[in-house]
C-alpha cells in the first residue's frame, strides 16, 4: 500500500462542499487520491417510507430531457468543477457489503464521513467501523449535521435526552462554542483507478415499503457502477417511481442562493419570529423553506446559524427577535430533538418501551416485535378510527382547512409548521384519537424535509405524549384559519371544489344553503365517494364533515385527561404486559377493543378516485416501518388553539401542570419537580415550531 493516504470520502446527509468538517479532515490528510463515494443504500430505497416528492428533492434533476437526482447531481457537478477528473461515484450496493470490497480493490487506507446519530445510521456505521478495523482502514468521523454533537449534548445534560430548549441551552454552556463555518475547498485530489473485479451483491427487494410509489420495475441495482458503468447518479426510470409533483428543488447551489436571499433581507432575518408567520401563505411561503436543505446537508446548519446570527446581533433598525422564536432558536430546537433521539435510539420514535413517552391508549396502535420495536404494521382496533385516518391522510375529512393542508402536503411535500400542528392535533388529541405513530408515518412518506428526530419528536409534542402537556388546547379547523386567511384563498387553491364558495361558508361549507351550493357548483354530501349519479353529475362533490368537531374534541380531551391521571409511560411494566387496561375506567376512549381487530401493513398509498377510503382499509401495498426506519417534523401553538380552550375545566389544567413538559427526560421525581419549578413551561419547539410565553399565553414561531 502507498505511503500516502488513499481515501474514500463517504457522502451521506452532507451533500455539499461548503463548511464540511469531515471533507476538510479528508483533504487535510493530503491524500494521494480521494474517492467521493455515495453508497446507494437499499435501506432507503426499499425500507424507508419515501414518496416521489422527496426522491425528486433528494435526487431527481431535469437535465437534457431526463431526470437525475437533485442533491447528488448538483454535488457531483460541483466536484467536477474543482477537478474535471472527479465526480460523485455512486456505488449501487449496501455499504455494509460493498465498502470492504472497495477497500481492497482501490487499496484504501482511510475512510472519512460525517457523523450521523439516527438510529439506523448509528448501527450501520458501527458495523462499517468494525469492518474497516478488520481491513486495516482508519476511520475518521466529524460532526457537521447539527450545531452540537448530539452525543455530547446528552452527556452535558447529565446523560439524559434533551427534552426542553432550556436543557439544550444549559447543556450547551458546558460545550465548546459552535464553530464558525470553514471555507469551501478550492481543489480536490484525483480519484484513483476505479476498476473492480469483485462480485456485485444485489439486495433483496422485499419487503419494498415503497412499492405503491412505483409505476414500473425498480432496476437501480442491476449493475454496481450503473447501466453505463460510470458510477452515475441514478435516473428516475431506474427507480420506477411515479412522477413527482413538488415545485421545491434540492441541491447545494439552490440552497446557498436561497440562504443569500434571506440574509440579504436584514429586516426579515432579524425580526423573523415563528408565531408571526402565516400558515396560509403559499406564494411565497412565509418561512424560509430551508429545512429540506438542512436535512440532506445541501446547506450547512452552521452556515445558516452564523450568517443569521451576524445579522441579528448587528441589527439596529428596530428590535430583533430573540431565541427561541427567531431563526437561531429554530436551529436549537432541531438540536434538541437530535439529542433526544441520540439518547434513546430506535425507541425515540415509538411509544412502546420509550420511557419518555406518555402512554395514551390511542386507536390504531402499532404492533410490536418480540424485541420490543415497532414492526411497521398496526392494529385496526376501531374500524371508525381507521376510516377517519384514511380520510385524514387523503384530505377528504369534510373540514376544508384540514383537507387543504393534507392535499398540499401530498402534492408539494411541505406545509407550514402551524399547518402541521393543526393536522397532527386533529388526528390525535383534537378529533380522531388516532395513534401519533400513524401520522408520523404519513409525514415520513410525504415530507421532503423529513428528519426522524424532528418528526417523531414533534408528533409526540403535538399529541401531548412528550415535550408538551397542555392537551386541553386544541386547534379549531374553523376559527384558527380564519385568523390568518378570512377569505379562504388557501382553501380555494388546494380544495378547488370549493373555489366558488362565499367567504361566509369557505371553512364551514356544510352550512351553506343547498341553492347556494348548486349555484357555486359543488354539493356538500357523502364521505368522499367520487361516484356521481343522475342529475348530480353536473356538480362537484365535497364531503360532509366526518364528525362533529366540538363533540370529538371533548371526547379526546377527556381521554387524554384520563391517561394523564393513570400516568403511564411506554417503558412501564403495565404497558409492556398489557395490564394497563385495568387502570382505565370502563368505556374510556381507546381502552375498549372493538369486535373487529385486524392488522394493517403500514399506511397504503393507494386511493382510487372512485372508491371510498373505507373500501381500502386493508388494501395491499406495504409502507410499514421496521427497526431501521423509525418515523420526522413540527409542534403546538396555543394561541392558535384558543377557540376550544374556554370549555375545558380547571381539572384538565391541573393535571397538565402535574404532568409537566420535561418529564420524559428526567427519571428522578425530585429532578422532575426541580425542572418544572425552574422552567415554568419554558420555551419549547422545533425547527418549524417553538413555544414561547407571551402575556400569559403560549405562542409558537
Amino acid at each position: 500500500m502507498s505511503s500516502k493516504p488513499r481515501v474514500i470520502y463517504w457522502f451521506r446527509t452532507d451533500l455539499r462542499l461548503h463548511d464540511s468538517p469531515a471533507l476538510k479532515a479528508a483533504l487535510d490528510l493530503k491524500p494521494e487520491c480521494l474517492y467521493p463515494v455515495w453508497c446507494w443504500d437499499p435501506h432507503y430505497v426499499y425500507r424507508a417510507r419515501v414518496g416521489p416528492n422527496r426522491w425528486q428533492y433528494l435526487y431527481m434533476l431535469m437535465q437534457d430531457n431526463f431526470f437525475r437526482l437533485d442533491c447528488q447531481s448538483d454535488l457531483s457537478e460541483s466536484i467536477t468543477k474543482l477537478n474535471p477528473k472527479s465526480k460523485l461515484f455512486v456505488v449501487r450496493e449496501a455499504p455494509q457489503t460493498v465498502l470492504v470490497k472497495l477497500f481492497r480493490a482501490w487499496k484504501i487506507s482511510h475512510l472519512v464521513f460525517e457523523k450521523d446519530t439516527d438510529a439506523y445510521a448509528r448501527s450501520r456505521d458501527e458495523k462499517i467501523m468494525e469492518i474497516a478495523k478488520e481491513a486495516g482502514v482508519k476511520v475518521i468521523t466529524k460532526v457537521g449535521r447539527t450545531l452540537y454533537d448530539p452525543d455530547e449534548l446528552v452527556r452535558a445534560n447529565g446523560g439524559n435526552p434533551t427534552m426542553s430548549i432550556t436543557q439544550v441551552q444549559n447543556a450547551s454552556k458546558k460545550l465548546p462554542d459552535i464553530p464558525r463555518p470553514i471555507p469551501t475547498p478550492k481543489s480536490i485530489p484525483d480519484p484513483g483507478n476505479t476498476s473492480f473485479d469483485f462480485d456485485h451483491v444485489q439486495p433483496p427487494r422485499n419487503p419494498d415499503f415503497n412499492s405503491s410509489q412505483r409505476s414500473s420495475e425498480e432496476t437501480s441495482y442491476a449493475n454496481l457502477a450503473g447501466p453505463s458503468a460510470d458510477f452515475a447518479v441514478p435516473e428516475m426510470a431506474e427507480l420506477g417511481l411515479k412522477p413527482a409533483s413538488t415545485p421545491h428543488r434540492g441541491g447545494e447551489t439552490l440552497a446557498l442562493a436561497a440562504l443569500l436571499q434571506i440574509i440579504e433581507n436584514k429586516d426579515y432575518t432579524a425580526t423573523f419570529s415563528k408565531p408571526d408567520t402565516a400558515p396560509t401563505a403559499f406564494s411565497p411561503q412565509s418561512t424560509t423553506l430551508l429545512s429540506p436543505h438542512l436535512h440532506f446537508g445541501s446547506l450547512s446548519v452552521r452556515e445558516f446559524y452564523w450568517r443569521a446570527h451576524d445579522v441579528i446581533v448587528t441589527y439596529k433598525a428596530k428590535k430583533a427577535a430573540t431565541i427561541p422564536t427567531n431563526l437561531l432558536g429554530q436551529l436549537l430546537f432541531r438540536d434538541m430533538y437530535f439529542g433526544a433521539q441520540a439518547a434513546l435510539g430506535y425507541l425515540f420514535a415509538q411509544t412502546h418501551n420509550n420511557p419518555n413517552c406518555r402512554f395514551i391508549p390511542w386507536h390504531l396502535p402499532s404492533t410490536i416485535s418480540s424485541g420490543g420495536l415497532v414492526t411497521g404494521t398496526y392494529r385496526v382496533n376501531n374500524p371508525q378510527a381507521e376510516e377517519w385516518f384514511r380520510r385524514w391522510k387523503f384530505g377528504i375529512t369534510g373540514f376544508p382547512w384540514i383537507d387543504a393542508l393534507m392535499r398540499q402536503l401530498r402534492t408539494e411535500g411541505w406545509i407550514h409548521h402551524l399547518g402541521r400542528h393543526a393536522v397532527a392535533c386533529f388526528l390525535t388529541r383534537g378529533g380522531c384519537y388516532v395513534d401519533w405513530e400513524r401520522g408520523a408515518e404519513v409525514f415520513e412518506e410525504w415530507l421532503i424535509d423529513h428528519e426522524t428526530a424532528c418528526n417523531a419528536g414533534n408528533w409526540q409534542w403535538l399529541s401531548c405524549s412528550a415535550f408538551y402537556a397542555q392537551f386541553y388546547r386544541c386547534y379549531s379547523p374553523v376559527a384558527f384559519p380564519k385568523k390568518w386567511d378570512k377569505g379562504g384563498a388557501f382553501v380555494r387553491k388546494y380544495v378547488p371544489e370549493l373555489e366558488n364558495y362565499g367567504e361566509k361558508y369557505i371553512y364551514e361549507p356544510w352550512k351553506a344553503p343547498l341553492v347556494d351550493q348548486k349555484g357555486w357548483g359543488c354539493l356538500i354530501k357523502g364521505d368522499g365517494d367520487r361516484e356521481k349519479k343522475g342529475e348530480e353529475t353536473k356538480y362537484k362533490h365535497y364531503p360532509k364533515p366526518m364528525f362533529d368537531f366540538d363533540e370529538r374534541r371533548s371526547i379526546c380531551i377527556e381521554g387524554v385527561k384520563g391517561a394523564y391521571k393513570v400516568d403511564l409511560h411506554g417503558a412501564d411494566e403495565k404497558v409492556q404486559d398489557g395490564s394497563w387496561r385495568e387502570l382505565f375506567p370502563a368505556g374510556a376512549e381507546g381502552a375498549v377493543e372493538e369486535s373487529i381487530d385486524q392488522t394493517v401493513e403500514g399506511s397504503t398509498e393507494q386511493l382510487h378516485e372512485d372508491k371510498k377510503p373505507a373500501q381500502l382499509t386493508h388494501s395491499a401495498g406495504i409502507e410499514g416501518n421496521v427497526k431501521a426506519t423509525l418515523p420526522s417534523t413540527e409542534t403546538d401553538d396555543d394561541q392558535a388553539a384558543a377557540d376550544g380552550d374556554e370549555k375545558i375545566d380547571d381539572g384538565a389544567r391541573k393535571i397538565t401542570e402535574q404532568g409537566g413538559e420535561t418529564k420524559g427526560g428526567d427519571n428522578s421525581k425530585k429532578k422532575k419537580a426541580a425542572d418544572q419549578s425552574a422552567t415554568k413551561r419554558k420555551r419549547q419547539g422545533t425547527l418549524d415550531g417553538v413555544l414561547v410565553q407571551k402575556r400569559g399565553k403560549t405562542h409558537e414561531p
